[in-house]
């Protein structure tokens, strides 16, 4: 209850608050505790965060602006729904970043030696986890480990224009990740993209993730509107 007390007089306080309180509301709504379509009353969330009604009011307002939520007729807000045009779009704009993140990484493992191996390290263990999660049928937890794999070569790729545009992106992808099938050939192509990166192979790289990324529209659009 701490935060409660917590009295914002400073603007960076304030600001602090409702950025914790925006990834507390996405991170639910990611994990599915807040549903599509569900109603999100201002008092509730602020006593389910332990925290005062300003910052969650902020963090609702800012999650309206990014698409996450929307308003309802009359007042509050609601979880948006992802219609079919909303996946499409997603898909559009992600497609052509995460391939230039893949040949962008593999190049960094090339040009970079041995200061590669870091971000490679990092890119075999989201393997590993979701591996480990599928096999514990532990659906959340193979999402973050597929969404930490696809952050991982962005980081990998060393581009900061590149890392800020996809940031804008995460969370609709986790959210997507979170609502689609995860099939077993997912990982596997997961791990192709991995070798090729790891081998400095960049239009391998490139090749391999534009499958994925294509298979992966695929399977969203089938798994949340029946057909591709």
């Amino acid at each position: 209850m701490a935060e409660r007390g917590s009295s914002g007089s400073a603007t960076g306080g304030s600001t602090s608050l409702s950025a914790r309180a925006r990834d507390a509301v996405l991170q639910r709504i990611v994990d599915r505790r807040y549903a599509q379509g569900a109603r999100l009353v201002e008092r509730e969330v602020a006593e389910e965060l332990s925290m005062s009604r300003v910052p969650v009011r902020e963090a609702l307002r800012a999650l309206v602006a990014e698409g996450l939520l929307e308003l309802l007729p009359n007042s509050g807000v609601r979880v948006r729904r992802l219609e079919r045009d909303d996946v499409e779009h997603l898909y559009e704009v992600w497609e052509p970043l995460a391939v230039q993140a893949s040949r962008l990484a593999a190049r960094a493992v090339v040009a970079g030696g041995d200061k590669g191996l870091p971000g490679l390290a990092a890119l075999e263990a989201s393997l590993r986890q979701a591996e480990s999660a599928a096999a514990a049928d532990e659906g959340t937890r193979e999402v973050a480990a597929h969404t930490a794999f696809h952050e991982g070569v962005v980081e990998l790729a060393g581009n900061p224009l590149l890392a800020r545009t996809m940031e804008q992106l995460s969370w609709q992808l986790r959210l997507l990740f979170g609502l689609r099938e995860e099939p077993a050939h997912m990982r596997a192509q997961h791990a192709e993209m991995y070798r090729h990166i790891a081998a400095g192979d960049a239009e391998a790289a490139a090749a391999s993730t534009l499958l994925h990324v294509r298979d992966s529209r695929a399977v969203a659009l089938r798994s949340l509107f029946g057909s591709e």
